[in-house]
């Protein structure tokens, strides 16, 4: 049983098995079939065993008559064939005859099966005989007549001249090269993209003006205003900032270096939403290309990091933990011991149990400097004088092992209910909270301070700020502050720091120092601030301990600040990819109030461009010993004139 397989001779590629086996059928019917009346052989499944052996039964009739059917189909098809007309040709199956391989005998298997499938088809009369044809009449080469349609379509091209296919491709690439650079010539708006290597110049006064009364008719009649092009305002901040680099070289004839900065202040306002004021002020403090940098990072948010609670675990093992829950992260740098910077988690990192059992807090890289620079020691008495939310002051009870005193304080009572929280969570037992005013502080407490404690060795004071440094996280800063604001919040900040030095015990054996720090970035608000108290108080200034941070201002504008100021660091967001911030230490070397500045011990002086509204001036005293001031005290006015004229006829005159 099985095929016979001759290694030797290469069979065609033809029909599959179950097409050879229906031909195979078809030869064997014909054996039935009387001689000379073979017609087209029958399609339909092969006949089974028992329907051959019952064959022979029925008689040659029956036979007959279903070769009379068959040539009344071949008629009909004929017929059909005929009405077709001149697509009969190729619409017509192709004739092909099975005729058994020479050397190679036909044999049935028990089942009715050929069990030899090799078949050659007979030679055509045009000379075809290669070609294999399937059961249906199909051609299996590829070289097929084309249809009418496509006949149709050659000859249509051959009457244009004979064009070719490439050739009209190609005709049609050049005329959509051609549309596509006529759009580029008719298109203003890529007319106004700058190229690197083009000059750059700026719009003429007609071009500002137009685009203002544009945008202030918009408003008048209530008219959505068409946002500006980003990408054309980007490239001019670009081409603007080139010119200004090389000034002397690349600036246009009769344009002044004012224009391009007002114009240059204008298109940063519009790309980075940035109040006038705002950028007015911070291109104050930095350099144009520093600027640059400045703003695009406050575009990107902070890391996410985070604080290692060591009163109740180790930094390690809170990393495994962390890892352990799907949490990505990296020791924050070998500046901190206890900080991790996440990158990514599966989890929410303020809801874990780690979370909640206290092992970490929620902390800016920056908030952790403050504390750093202050460097608090065991057993020793600390004011956290604006303590909310708690960060820095669980951080200093961590540091001092929950050993002395820290006084939690803060003037907002409801923002003390999560500093409460916070210290309950981290296991911190050394802490007392209080809502108090920091301004009246040395005053209020001055018998808890000096009879009981004697005055803290060490004061943190995180003053309220503007936010400038912070603007990645509150976008808001960049359109709502003012020079008002500004100056309200350093009024403020001068007399925080006078009552948190008066708060401090010059005498302390282990400290005596104040730290200072804001989340702004303002002149105002620190170096002013700083230089300020340096007259007031018997202060001076320190190292704070960082390694890293930009030197503070000894000069701004036309202000000139104490040379010591070059100790205190300044933080910013392009530079350490941390928010905005600035720390001073102060080192108090005596309790004494300066005799100068006596009578305004908790008043701050303001500025002499703060308004009305923030300070109103108040006329200084005279100085008078203490006997004189208790007699002309309990005198009444009248009676005090003419005391005081009395005294003036009985002095001597100057010769």
């Amino acid at each position: 049983m099985g095929r016979k397989l001759d290694p030797s001779r290469k069979e065609k590629r033809g029909p599959g098995r179950k097409a050879r086996k229906q031909r195979g059928a078809e030869v064997e019917l014909a054996r039935f079939l009387p001689p000379g009346k073979s017609g087209p052989a029958r399609s339909g499944p092969v006949p089974s065993r028992g329907a051959r052996c019952r064959l022979p039964d029925r008689g040659v009739s029956s036979l007959r008559a279903g070769g009379r059917q068959e040539e009344a189909l071949q008629s009909r098809t004929e017929e059909v064939r005929a009405a077709r007309g001149a697509n009969s040709k190729w619409l017509a199956p192709a004739k092909a005859k099975k005729i058994p391989s020479k050397g190679n005998n036909v044999e049935l298997s028990s089942d009715g099966e050929v069990e030899e499938g090799s078949w050659e088809m007979e030679e055509e009369e045009d000379g075809s005989s290669e070609e294999m044809v399937d059961d249906y009449g199909a051609s299996s080469s590829e070289e097929e007549e084309l249809l009418p349609i496509e006949k149709a379509a050659l000859k249509q091209k051959s009457d244009r001249g004979g064009v070719s296919e490439d050739d009209s491709e190609e005709e049609e690439e050049a005329a959509v090269e051609e549309a596509s650079g006529q759009k580029e010539e008719e298109s203003p708006d890529l007319q106004l993209n700058l190229d690197i290597d083009e000059q750059f110049k700026l719009p003429t006064n007609e071009q500002i003006e137009r685009e203002n009364i544009l945008f202030i008719y918009s408003l008048m009649v209530f008219l959505p205003a068409e946002p500006p092009d980003l990408h054309i305002i980007h490239q001019r901040i670009k081409g603007n900032m080139e010119v200004l680099q090389d000034f002397v070289v690349k600036r246009e004839e009769g344009r002044t270096r004012q224009e391009y900065l007002a114009l240059l202040r204008r298109d940063m306002a519009a790309y980075y939403s940035y109040s006038d004021f705002l950028l007015m002020k911070l291109m104050d403090i930095f350099p144009l290309p520093e600027l640059i940098n400045f703003l695009e990072a406050n575009e990107v948010p902070r890391p996410v990091t985070i604080r290692t609670n060591t009163l109740k675990t180790r930094r390690r093992d809170l990393a495994q933990a962390l890892i352990n829950r799907g949490v990505n992260l990296d020791p924050l740098g070998k500046w901190s011991k206890t900080g991790l910077v996440i990158y990514d988690s599966s989890v929410p990192i303020g809801a874990t149990p780690e979370y909640l059992a206290g092992h970490y807090m929620l902390q800016g890289a920056s908030s952790l400097l403050p504390v750093m620079a202050l460097a608090p020691q065991e057993n020793e008495r600390i004011l956290d004088m604006c303590c909310a939310p708690g960060g820095k002051t669980s951080y200093i009870a961590q540091l001092m092992k929950n050993t002395g005193m820290i006084l939690a304080n803060d003037s907002n009572a409801e923002r003390l209910r999560s500093v409460v929280g916070n210290l309950h969570r981290l296991g911190v037992t050394n802490a007392v909270v209080s809502n108090c005013d920091g301004r009246q502080f040395p005053k209020v407490c001055s018998c808890l301070l000096w009879g009981v404690l004697g005055g803290f060795d060490r004061v943190l004071l995180d003053a309220p700020c503007s936010g400038t440094g912070v603007i990645s996280k509150d976008p808001a800063v960049k359109t709502n502050k003012d020079e008002k604001d500004i100056l309200r919040c350093a009024h403020l900040q001068k007399e925080l720091i006078l009552s948190a030095i008066d708060s401090v015990n010059a005498a302390s054996e282990t400290g005596g120092y104040i730290v200072y720090c804001t989340c702004s970035i303002t002149v105002e608000e620190n170096e002013w601030v700083v230089d300020y108290a340096l007259k007031k108080r018997n202060v001076r200034l320190v190292a704070t301990g960082l390694d890293f941070g930009k030197e503070g201002f000894t000069r701004f504008k036309d202000r000139r600040f104490h040379p010591s100021l070059k100790s205190t660091r300044r933080f910013y967001p392009h530079t350490h990819n941390m928010d905005g911030f600035f720390i001073a230490k102060f080192k108090k070397f005596s309790n004494a109030i300066p005799q100068v500045q006596k009578e305004s011990a908790v008043e701050a002086a303001a500025p002499s461009s703060v308004p009305d509204t923030i300070m109103e001036p108040q006329p200084k005293k005279k100085k008078l010993e203490g006997s004189k001031v208790n007699k002309e005290q309990k005198l009444p006015q009248p009676a005090l004139k003419k005391r005081h004229s009395l005294q003036a006829q009985r002095r001597p005159l100057k010769a």
